[in-house]
């Protein structure tokens, strides 16, 4: 008999610069996604497929204006999931597609106060799924390295970050780690602007006579794309809640580690 063919999630994307497109062409290109359409804050190539600006034969992913967006797009364009990598005040833009059940997958680096508690309202409603940084990678570094901390608290650590030169602010990811580990980000947070680096996160662990180095890399930003399909199939499990990358991972994680159990006698 025939397997079952894995119905296809349905994705609507907010955001479609230089991170944003790149998560588009790895949704278009996975099997099991489908990219409904495309919101982005101009009118430019609006009309048009993004699949078509990635080289994709097959029309996928209409994209639209922001100012084009109201209750009755999300009636119009009906999609499982929103995944927004756009801005702070956008999440105001969809909250009618919240009471209509379709689930928000937020990976908006940073967020104005008022605008992530609306954020949290919509969990009331929905499946909300928050992470500054979608990329699986950077959550297992971060659930290793509070890992490392509990098992060896006497350590020195410092965090370094590493982006694109045009990047202004202190990583948001880097300052995430620092109050998990419960360390001063103003002395222990060091920051290098060189390049085109994506990004690159490391903890390090300082002890006598040796060193622990975690290290994660960003190679280029399709990391992302794969990060919110994997976060896009798993809010597919759960009707409302605010929940976060890490504890999608932990769970994972805290599986894993029973295996270093002693086993009974």
């Amino acid at each position: 008999m025939a397997e079952t063919e894995q119905k296809k999630i349905r994705i609507g994307l907010f955001g479609f610069g230089r991170t944003g497109s790149m998560v588009a062409r790895e949704m278009i290109d996975a099997a099991h996604s489908e990219l409904v359409w495309v919101v982005r804050r101009s009118n430019a190539h609006a009309g048009e497929y993004a699949s078509h600006i990635h080289g994709f034969s097959h029309e996928e992913g209409m994209i639209h204006w922001l100012e084009d967006v109201d209750r009755s797009f999300f009636e119009r364009y009906p999609v499982d999931v929103i995944v927004d990598f756009s801005a702070s005040q956008t999440v105001h833009i969809y909250k009618p597609a919240a009471s209509m059940g379709i689930r928000i997958l937020s990976a908006v680096s940073n967020y104005e106060r008022d605008d992530l508690a609306e954020l949290k309202k919509l969990a009331r409603r929905t499946a909300v799924l928050y992470s500054p940084n979608i990329s699986i990678g950077i959550n297992l570094l971060l659930l290793t390295a509070m890992l490392v901390r509990q098992v060896i608290p006497q350590a020195d650590v410092a965090i370094l970050e590493e982006h694109f030169r045009q990047k202004p602010d202190v990583s948001g990811t880097a300052l995430k780690i620092a109050r998990r580990l419960k360390i001063d980000p103003g002395e222990n947070v060091k920051s290098i602007r060189a390049g085109g680096i994506v990004g690159r996160h490391e903890v390090i662990f300082g002890l006598p006579n040796q060193t622990i180095r975690l290290t994660h890399e960003s190679l280029n930003r399709a990391a992302f794309g794969r990060g919110a399909l994997a976060g896009a199939e798993w809010l597919m499990e759960y009707k409302r809640g605010f929940y976060t990358m890490e504890e999608i991972l932990g769970e994972r994680f805290r599986d894993a580690l029973k295996c270093l159990r002693r086993p009974a006698r």
